[in-house]
């Protein structure tokens, strides 16, 4: 990649963080990303995929595989306190992921297309709205518009605090936790502060939960076994001295490293839950958001990744374990041969999702090297159209 290309890419980058948007109401950046695209001499531009998803089709005209890279659109609900000269314009909503990076990674992929197709097949380009909240890959796959150009081969990659700057690391099966977050909703009655017991309290209720659910799960090794359940919000009754409480909400975010795995928690969980509801006489409501299933590598995929980290020269790493956090890229695979890679973004680099947290701009050629080298593998190197 040219200074000059690093460079324009950069400002891009920089222009995406300082307009985030959070899942679902990515209309802006779609319309952004559909205005770089028409510079980059498309075969095809598809929009409001799965809600407001975008995709650009790169075709040789030859028979051949169809090959899908995969970024997101998203930003967080999250306030940034950076003091960098393109920190976000928006109160409340940050890029505090990485999305705004993986996004021109992807238009570094479409403004080498430009000129220059594969030598077989297609390359389609995914900006996938929704990661953050589990929905965003689901609704993109199902959506006719995405059955038309269906692949065969989905990549993606993640960028990763932790790992040293610019080296990868690729899991050989599973790379991502499944998770649920699961709210819990008890209702008893409420009565005069003076008479709580002529009302039912659900306090006993609450505070016993909290443990016992902590206990359901404690992490441990990243094995089939792995279970982690986490107490993320917890509420009682309303803020006032003169009423005994009458309602609790709980949510709890369930975590395992399988889907079987994360089955068998929710059932002890719901157990669980039922079972102090009912010693209480309180009524139990539970409900489930921002489902994530598990994520797994295909092999034929993660040896594409490999051959072009080493093409590039980009340190690889191969690993058994997967990551603790989750991610719905895990969609694409049903029906495509999937891979998602790490990139890693420094080893003392703010973690993700904190206020403090940017991109860096130096995975820029990295990321956009390795998604060309996977693509040549796979279609034949790139031509004048």
């Amino acid at each position: 990649m040219t200074p000059q290309e690093l460079a324009w890419l950069t400002a891009r980058r920089h222009e995406l963080h300082q307009h985030p948007e959070v899942s679902g109401a990515e209309q802006d950046t779609a319309a952004t990303i559909r205005n770089l695209l028409n510079g980059c001499a498309p075969d095809r531009v598809l929009t409001g995929i799965g809600g407001h998803g975008v995709a650009a089709v790169f075709d040789s005209g030859r028979d051949g595989p169809t090959v899908a890279i995969r970024c997101e659109l998203d930003g967080l609900p999250i306030q940034e306190t950076s003091d960098l000269p393109y920190a976000s314009t928006r109160p409340g909503t940050g890029h505090l992921c990485g999305h705004d990076g993986h996004m021109v990674m992807v238009l570094g992929v479409a403004r080498a297309l430009a000129n220059d197709r594969p030598a077989t097949g297609s390359v389609v380009l995914i900006f996938q709205p929704a990661e953050e909240t589990g929905k965003g890959a689901a609704a993109y796959r199902d959506d006719s518009q995405f059955q038309s150009i269906a692949p065969d081969y989905v990549l993606s990659l993640h960028n990763l605090p932790g790992l040293e700057l610019g080296a990868v690391e690729l899991c050989k099966g599973a790379t991502n936790c499944a998770s649920r977050g699961m709210r819990i909703g008890l209702t008893g009655k409420t009565s005069h502060a003076a008479a709580p017991q002529d009302g039912v309290s659900p306090a006993q209720a609450l505070a016993g939960l909290i443990p016992s659910l902590d206990d359901l799960g404690q992490g441990g090794a990243l094995d089939d076994t792995y279970a982690l359940t986490t107490v993320t919000h917890a509420s009682l009754g309303a803020a006032t001295f003169g009423v005994a409480p009458g309602d609790a909400e709980l949510w709890v975010t369930l975590r395992a490293v399988t889907d079987g795995r994360m089955a068998e928690l929710v059932r002890s969980a719901e157990t669980l839950v039922e079972s102090i509801a009912k010693d209480q006489n309180l009524d139990v409501t539970i409900e489930y958001d921002d489902i994530f299933e598990a994520c797994a590598n295909d092999p034929s995929a993660v040896a594409v990744l490999a051959g072009a980290c080493a093409s590039q020269n980009v340190p690889l790493r191969m690993s058994s374990q997967p990551q603790r956090f989750s991610e719905d890229f895990g969609q694409f695979a049903k029906g495509a041969k999937s891979a998602m890679f790490w990139l890693g973004a420094g080893v003392d680099h703010p973690q993700l999702h904190n206020p403090d947290y940017d991109f860096p701009d130096a995975l820029i050629p990295v990321g956009t090297g390795i998604f060309m080298a996977a693509i040549t593998r796979l279609l034949g190197p790139v031509s004048p159209r």
